[in-house]
């Protein structure tokens, strides 16, 4: 699943090819809203929230705004390309079968605008003053334009709030904080000398654990390329453990291991891989 700085890059590409451009094509493709009619309306903005992307429209008339919501999960990912007028559009490049969300707009340089989801879950329209329905549930968001020491403490309080359960899941639930996935857990843990597996209550600087996360997802929200190491010399030297297992930890050399690891208070969710180094991050008891 995309990581924050990977959806807040997405965003930031449909922004820049649809903003301010008038719809004339709007396909919905999911059965409940196959039928909603938005040609005409206007892509006011795109912004993403933790893992979501919300399109938000309007009308030069007095409806209300909309905000057509959709989130990447596994196997989301966008087309887009944006053409001169009179030219032929670009052929798709995945299958047809395979897109939920259809957007095609002349923009206001004159030029064409097309993105296409392929894959895309939770497809929703609501009302933009109702958007909380869909994302309100989550914790602060680490890419958030105002993040501040209040989202910050916020986080805190909200990871604090279980100290027994394990910190590689508290770091994974959105609700806590949006935007970590599975490639900012480990890296998180490493950096921070913690074990996944441990409990809440090992992070003894849990408001250092969050600035952390915020200021690793900022620097690499403007990358092509993650890095989490600070730009260490060497082959494929831009993360500390996720992705090397039996490879040398770069601190200790110990050999980097590759673990499952679930969540008790939401068994019904798969178990994810972490990646750890067993000398920098022992734990005593497990």
């Amino acid at each position: 699943m995309p990581e924050g700085d990977s959806v807040y890059r997405q965003c930031r590409r449909l922004d820049a090819a649809l903003a301010g451009g008038r719809l004339d094509v709007a396909d919905l493709r999911v059965p409940r809203l196959a039928t909603r009619d938005l040609v005409g309306w206007t892509v006011s903005e795109v912004r993403p929230r933790g893992k979501h992307l919300l399109i938000r429209l309007s009308t030069s008339d007095a409806r209300e705004a909309l905000t057509l919501h959709s989130h990447l999960k596994m196997e989301g990912r966008w087309q887009i390309d944006t053409w001169d007028e009179g030219t032929a559009a670009p052929r798709w490049r995945d299958p047809a079968h395979q897109a939920r969300i259809v957007l095609e707009a002349r923009r206001p340089d004159g030029r064409r605008a097309r993105a296409i989801a392929f894959e895309v879950q939770d497809v929703e329209l609501v009302r933009t003053a109702e958007e909380d329905s869909l994302v309100g549930h989550l914790g602060p968001d680490l890419l958030c334009p105002d993040w501040s020491e209040t989202d910050r403490d916020e986080a805190v309080r909200r990871l604090a709030a279980a100290p027994e359960r394990t910190l590689g899941a508290a770091l994974l639930d959105q609700r806590n904080l949006a935007g970590i996935g599975n490639i900012y857990r480990s890296e998180v843990c490493f950096l921070r000398r913690l074990h996944p597996a441990a409990p809440v209550s090992a992070c003894t600087d849990l408001p250092g654990l969050v600035d952390l996360a915020h200021r690793l997802l900022l620097v690499n929200r403007d990358r092509s390329v993650r890095v989490t190491t600070g730009g260490m010399m060497g082959p494929r030297a831009d993360l500390w453990v996720y992705g090397r297992a039996r490879e040398p930890c770069r601190r200790c050399r110990t050999r980097i291991v590759r673990e499952e690891l679930g969540d008790p208070r939401a068994p019904e969710q798969q178990t994810r891989s972490i990646y750890v180094c067993p000398r920098c991050q022992a734990m005593t008891d497990r």
